[in-house]
Order: structure tokens, then sequence, then C-alpha cells
């Protein structure tokens, strides 16, 4: 007996004998007695799935308060509130607030992926009990019962065949397996002591799989967590999320930001005291300069301009589920992505055809009727061409599938590769619908292995028996006496023969699944029926594939362009998945493609070592998805996992950012993943990298701007501290300089247009931090600039015109306050804009300085404001003092802009 809680898979079921799988299983093809179902169902559980508990509000709160960056600013309010200024800790709390809410309404609806495993729980089962058949509550299975399958059914449990007839099942959200997978009762032998892959396993039907076409009977192996679908669910429950390279970069800047302030706060009020000032002015100016030091305004602007970056994703039908992931397709490296339904449409397609001898081209992708057929790059009249109204007549008639029209487009009924002869023979001009009115079906003979074909058998219009045949292209050309040529009907020679089936080996190749067409009339005394299909009429051939989704060659080639590669992972066969990579383009000079049974040779360090040079993995398993992930994340890499089973959820939770088809992904994929894409398009996806990259360049903008203001406020007391010269800036104008010309123009910059080579560069290094030596010494640069204006004025009002201190000290804060407002400018963008196109593209910068310049005058003029401030009023000549000093900085900026040595 199969103990309980464990897998079918880890047994093998798949490679016994019908009798001994019923002995160990202590059952009969007659099914268990109610009785011992109820004792099993006592000691197995129920036929349901084990669920983490999800993930609580108050953490999801907490999640949002982690980053030091966040905890420095909660220490910077408490030291504002110690020293009685309740205003700079009033709008620090606002900002946290703001900074808070944001994130934890952006994740709310998240990370429940366990909870998308009840939606794959079967509701009802048909099994045998007590030698009846009889429905029962799913969940009431138990190892041992026998279940009935029928098509259009989920499978509810993981069951080894006993009875199956023409029994095909679809896979694909599993194993990945694009076709439905022929089923049998036979034993399925391991080979060289590997256990044989789970897509491989004819024998085996699986929990959650859908039966596309014919029935079966099977004796359940595994109910519940012991299921290939439990095991996904503990796979997906232990895998561990990492951190976004984002949220590795703001932890990394407020480790450094914590030293710079308390070096701040200790340097200036050592010298102030050194040099014979009042220690408690200077305390509360160090404690000032510290607060100031700490950018307030940087985790609301970051989060805001990831709010911004999820709505405009949205408006591209990418849904983000976590605020940080929006940033990280804009880091990503590297793209690993699933085959079925994500590069390819999801939808079996013909796509090219053999008729009389010559190839005919097939477009459009899909289930939906729409596309041409084409001969040498030109559309053809089926009239015109020998044989091919009578080939799509027989795809259309010796087929069992259907199409539908839903609201989200077209759905085939049955199975996907007769509905896709279906669209096949409406894109001809031949209306299925109508054919079957004008020929109706008298008898059919149906599909199975050791036949190979199944054919129909129709009254023509003439009142005459026909047969129309249709199945593997070796055993066609076997039964085929006459084939259709130019000329006519003609007698099929055997070197004829030979070409037909190179016909066939070379649409093979090209990774398409072949299928041979053929009919004969029958005399008038032959019966409808296996007998009479010999002699056959050879008709013609199709190639049917799970087609390149539309736009996915086009994008693949835009991330070549922006240095990022794409991997295919794929539990497709390995021809296929080659076929596939070669015609995308994912192969490169010099690399190749990795099965799963050779991939799980391979050490964790030796999988690190080979990834690099693998374009496609095919044949892998859940577990072979994850292994690869985390190897080319061991390699440096910043991984995107694209995909869209349930077999892809581990691998997109490991990966850095985690992305899943809406519309056909299964719910677990969709629960787990960070980015859902809503209209299925790969297109989409690019779109999504590039605004991962503009977000990107918006945070430096932003940082770059507030950490050239604060550093220029920093150098300016510290200079003046080191000339022994009276304090430039009084500690409340320090807090109004941090909470007003920092915060609205990096609002700004976080709508800030994309840069024109936004996708024509390679991704930032992964290791790179925001403060690179690169970055600090631009910083350097501008704020040693605005320091020198704001140190020039000072000096100028004290030393050359002589004026009060309070008079040359509200020169220097007006100086520095518009100088950073101007560096906006130089903060927008690593290339000159001043006088072109460009200083318009962003609206809200000119809005932004509108109303801090304001701001600002208000500070001088506005009673009351100017009182607590300690502002004097200025005249024209102050003014043009002033305009003359902040603009220079902005000047010099753009004239060194083609020398800077860092894109900020």
């Amino acid at each position: 007996m199969l103990a309980s809680g464990e897998r079918a898979a880890s047994n093998p079921w798949h490679s016994l004998t019908l009798e001994r799988v019923l002995d160990l299983l202590d059952t009969s093809s007659a099914g268990l007695s109610e009785g011992e179902a109820g004792r099993r169902f006592e000691r197995h559980g129920p036929n349901v799935l084990e669920l983490a508990s999800p993930i609580s509000a108050w953490r999801i709160l907490a999640d949002q308060l982690k980053s030091l960056v966040v905890l420095l600013l909660f220490a910077a309010a408490g030291i504002a509130l110690a020293i009685g200024d309740v205003a700079e800790a009033t709008a620090i709390g606002a900002v946290l607030v703001i900074n808070t809410s944001l994130g934890f309404w952006t994740e709310w609806r998240a990370r429940m992926a366990m909870d998308a495993l009840r939606r794959l729980q079967v509701q009802e089962a048909v099994v045998v009990r007590d030698g009846a058949v009889r429905t029962i509550d799913a969940w009431e299975l138990v190892p041992g019962d026998i279940v009935v399958l029928e098509a259009g059914m989920s499978v509810p449990a993981d069951a080894r065949l006993i009875a199956a007839t023409e029994l095909r099942v679809n896979e694909a959200p599993l194993t990945g397996e694009s076709m439905p997978v022929a089923k049998s009762i036979e034993a399925v032998a391991d080979e060289d002591g590997r256990p044989t892959p789970l897509a491989e396993r004819r024998s085996m039907v699986y929990k959650g799989t859908l039966v596309a076409a014919g029935s079966g009977r099977a004796v359940v192996a595994a109910t519940g967590a012991g299921t290939e679908i439990g095991h996904l669910s503990k796979l997906v429950e232990e895998t561990e999320a990492v951190e976004t390279p984002l949220e590795r970069r703001l932890e990394a800047l407020g480790r450094r930001l914590v030293w710079l302030t308390l070096a701040v706060a200790a340097v200036v009020t050592g010298l102030g005291v050194a040099r014979g000032e009042d220690i408690w002015l200077m305390l509360e100016t160090g404690i000032a300069l510290a607060i100031a030091a700490v950018p307030e305004g940087l985790p609301v602007v970051a989060t805001i301009a990831l709010a911004v970056g999820v709505r405009r994703m949205a408006r591209r039908q990418a849904l983000v589920r976590r605020l940080p992931a929006v940033e990280t397709l804009g880091s990503a490296t590297l793209i690993c992505t699933d085959k079925t339904g994500t590069l390819t449409a999801g939808a079996m397609t013909v796509t090219a055809m053999v008729v009389a001898g010559q190839e005919i081209g097939v477009t459009g992708v899909g289930y939906e009727p729409r596309g041409d057929l084409l001969r040498d790059g030109g559309p053809i009249d089926g009239g015109d061409t020998p044989g091919l109204e009578l080939a799509l007549r027989i795809g259309a008639l010796a087929n069992r599938a259907a199409l539908r029209r839903v609201e989200e487009g077209w759905r085939a009924e049955g199975d996907p590769t007769e509905a896709a002869l279906l669209v096949l023979a409406e894109k001809g001009g031949v209306q299925p619908g109508r054919t079957r009115e004008a020929y109706p079906e008298l008898a059919e003979v149906p599909f199975a292995s050791e036949r190979q074909f199944m054919a129909t058998f129709h009254r023509t219009p003439e009142g005459k028996t026909v047969a129309y045949v249709k199945g593997g292209p070796r055993r066609i050309v076997e039964l085929s006496g006459q084939q259709v040529t130019a000329e006519g009907v003609a007698p099929v020679a055997a070197g004829e023969r030979e070409a037909i089936l190179a016909h066939n080996r070379e649409l093979a190749g090209h990774g398409l699944r072949v299928l041979a067409l053929a009919c004969r009339e029958l005399g008038s005394d032959e019966e409808p029926d296996e007998a009479a299909l010999h002699d056959l009429t050879f008709v013609g051939l199709v190639g049917i594939q799970d087609p390149p989704a539309e736009g996915v060659e086009e994008t693949i080639q835009t991330f070549h362009r922006a240095g990022v590669r794409t991997v295919m992972i794929t539990g497709d066969q390995a021809v296929t998945a080659e076929a596939v990579a070669r015609e995308l383009g994912l192969m490169r000079e010099g690399d190749g493609t990795l099965h799963g049974r050779d991939l799980a040779d391979l050490s964790d360090g030796e999988l690190v070592e080979r990834v690099p040079r693998i374009a496609a993995f095919s044949r892998v398993t859940p577990e072979d998805k994850l292994r690869i992930v985390t190897a080319y994340q061991a390699g440096g890499a910043i991984v995107g996992m694209l995909g869209d089973g349930v077999n892809d959820a581990a691998a997109l939770k490991r990966a850095d950012i985690g992305v899943a088809m809406g519309r056909r992904g299964t719910d677990v994929a969709k629960e787990t993943a960070d980015l859902v894409l809503q209209d299925d398009r790969f297109q989409t996806i690019g779109k999504a990298v590039e605004d991962g990259r503009v977000i990107f360049d918006n945070i430096r903008k932003f940082i770059f701007y507030l950490f050239s203001c604060n550093v220029s406020e920093v150098l300016t007391l510290l200079i003046a501290g080191l000339a022994r010269t009276p304090l430039p800036l009084l500690p409340l104008q320090i807090l109004w300089l941090n909470l007003i010309t920092d915060v609205f123009p990096a609002l700004a910059l976080a709508v800030e247009p994309p840069e024109p080579d936004v996708m024509d560069r390679p991704p930032r290094d992964p290791q790179s931090a925001i403060l690179s030596r690169a970055f600090v010494a631009t910083v350097g640069t501008y704020s040693a600039l605005i320091t020198a204006s704001t140190l020039g004025v000072f000096l100028w009002g004290l030393y050359g015109w002589k004026v009060e201190v309070e008079h040359s000290v509200t020169l220097a804060f007006m100086t520095l306050a518009l100088a950073q407002l101007f560096h906006v400018v130089n903060a927008r963008s690593p290339d000159r804009i001043l006088f072109t196109r460009r200083m318009f593209d962003n609206p809200w910068t000119a809005a932004a300085l509108a109303v801090t310049i304001l701001l600002q005058v208000a500070a001088v003029y506005l009673p009351g404001l100017s009182d607590v401030l300690g502002t004097y009023p200025l005249g024209v000549g102050d003014w043009a003092l002033v305009l003359g000093a902040s603009l220079t900085p902005l000047l010099i900026g753009q004239l060194l802009k083609p020398l800077s040595i860092s894109r900020h």
C-alpha cells in the first residue's frame, strides 16, 4: 500500500505491470468496497492539497518598514521631536505614512500563491465502487479507487491506467508538453536506472490535467499532498523568494547614510564649538544638518516612482503584484522563459502543407480562422491547386474537434491538432459546418496507436461512399496506391513514396508534427469499415505546430540589442525545443541545448559552469527549472522567469522577478508571480523591461538630485566652519530647504520620460551600488558647484558689500535654494538638454519649479514665515546677484555633461 503523503512519481507505478499495480494497491478492476474506501480515507485523509497559511496584513505592513532608510527616518523624526522641532518631525512622519501606505496597498492582494492551488481541485470524480459506477466528491478519493475518465474531464488524482481507448491527455500545465499525450496501459520501463521523465510516463495520468479525447479507467496511486501537484505546492512553499536589486541597493545605501549622518553631526558640531560658537546652537545646527543629510524624500519619491511605473505598466496590460518588482525587470540580464503559451501561441496551428508536390505556406496564429494560404509568397486559389480543396475537406471531416467563439476569442474543444485542421479549412474557404451537412457521416474507424490513423466514411452529394483518412505519414503512404498530382490521380511509384517521406522529414526537421491525408471511394458492395481502407489515394501532408506568438522574435531581438539574453526552458521534446530556439534566434554561435536527463547528472557547481552556453533546456521537471534559475543567479545574473503552468511556479518564485501569463496562465503561476501579463503577449514583457529601466533611471536621477542638494548643504556649513566664518545658514533654513527644495523637484524627476537609448545599452552591473565611485564623483562635482556659488554670494555680501550677517545669510539661503532648484535640469539627463526640445518633455518639472520658487519667495517676504526662518527682505540688486550665482551651476553643469564619467 502507498503510504499517505507519498508521491506517485516517487514510486515506479508507470513501470509496473497492471497485475503488480493492483496487487500493491490491494484493489481490483471492480473497485473498492465502500467499507474499505472509508477505512483508507481515515488512514490517508482527504484528497486535498495542504496549503500554507496566507501572509497576514500585519506581515505585509511590517515588510514596508524593514528598510534601513525608513528606520533612519524614524530616528531622524525622533531626534527632531526631542529637540522640539515638531514641524520637521511631522513632515518626516507624513513621508513615512505615505510611503508605507503606497507599498502596503500595492501588495495587499499579493503573495497568496498557495491559495491558488485550491482552484485546481476537481470537484467530482466518477469511480467504480462495489462493482458499480458512481459519482462522488473528489476529496473522498483514496489510493486503490478506480476512476472513470472521459473527454472533457479533469483528472482527480494521480493514477495508473488500467484501460484506455484512444485516450489523450493535455498535460501542458504540468509538464510543458504542447501536444495532448497519447496514453496507454502498457508499462513504461525506466532506462539505465534513471526514472522516466514525467512527460513520457504514458501509463500514468496526473491530478489537474485534462482529458482531451478518448476514455479510460485508472487506479488511484496518490491523493492530496502525494500527487505531483501536491509536490509542487510544497516546492513553491519551500522556495525562498529573493530580494529585488533595488531593495538590495537601497539597503546598502541606508547603511552608508547612517555613518554619513553621524559623521556630519559630529564634525560640524565640533568645528563650531572649537571656534567659540554657542554649544547649544552648534548642537542644534549639527542635528539639523544631520537630519538634512538624510534625504527624507527618498523613500516616498522612490515609492511614487514605482507606483507611477505600476500605473504605466497597467496601461500596457502588465499587472504588478509586488511594488519593488516594477524596477527589477529593468535590471534583468537574463530572461528564462517557458515555451508553450509563452514564446509560442499556446494553440496548435497548421503552418505548412504539401499537396500535389507543391509546398504551401499558411499564415495566421491560433484558433482564430483568419489567415491565408500562400505559394511562392503570394495567395493561392484553391480551385487552381489540384487536391487542395480535397485536402481541406479531409481535414475538416476526419475530425472530432469543434471551434467555439467566446468572449476572449476562439476556443478549441477536443483535440487541438484536429482543431487546427478546422481552422485550416476555414482559411482555405471550406466551411466545416456546411461541409458536414453536404457529406453526412456514415461510420468511423477511430484512431489507435497500432493503426496510426483514423478514418470517417461519408455520403457524397452524388450518393457515393467515400473514406477520408488522416494519420502518420509512413503508415498512410504504405496504405496508398495512388496519389493526387498536378495532372490528376496517378499511381504511386516506389521512388515517389520516398519523395513523400522526404517532404515529411523536412517538415518534421522544422519542429512540425506531420499528418498525412488520404481518401478512397468505396465500391457499391463494400462496407464502411476498416477492411475498406486499402489502396488509398494519397492527397497531401500538413505540418502542425504551436507557432511562435506574434511579436516574439522582434522582442527577442530588442532584448539582444539591450544586452538581455533569452533562454528557453520547456518540458517539451528536445527536437521541438531546438527547432523553436533556432526559429526565434535564441541560439548564438557556440550555444547548445540540454536535455533534462543530462541536467540531472550535473552537480550544482557543474550546472553553474554549463548554463552560460545553453540556449534551450528540454524535458525539464519543475525541480530542474528551479535549479536552472538558481544556477544563473549563482553566476551573477538578474533573472526574470516567464511561465504559465503549475510546473513553473517554484521557478517563478525563486527568480528575481517572476512573470506569468494572465489569460492562459494557471492560477498558481499568476499568484506566485510578481508581474502578470494580462494580454499574454510576449511583447508586453519587452515594454515592461523598458519601463523597469526608465524607473531605475529616474530613481537614480532623483537620488543624484537629492544627494547633490544635501551634500551642498553639508559642504556649505563644513567649509564655513573650517574658514571660521559666521554660519551661512540657520538650522530652520536647513530644514526648510530639505523639505521644500528636495521633495517637489524630486517628485517631478520620478515621472521623467525615458532616455533615447534606454533599450540600446546593456543592463547595469547587478553588483554595482547606487553610490558607485562614478556616481559619488558626479555628485561631488555638482555639489561643489552649488556650494561655491552659495559661499561666494555669502562672502561677497559679508565682506564685499559689508552687509549685516542676517542679510548675507539670506543671500546664501536664497542662492542655495535656487541653485538646487535649477540643478533639477542637470539631474534630468546625463546629456545636455538646455535649449533643446527635451527641456519641455516633462511639464511636471516646470510645475515643481514654479511652486517651489513661489514658496521660496514667500520665505523672504511673507510675515510670520520670514520671522521663523530669520530672513531679510532682498532688493533688486540682491536678486540680480542671487539669480546670477544660482544659474551658474546649471550652466557649468551643462557644459560638463560630455565629460561626465557617470550616467548618474
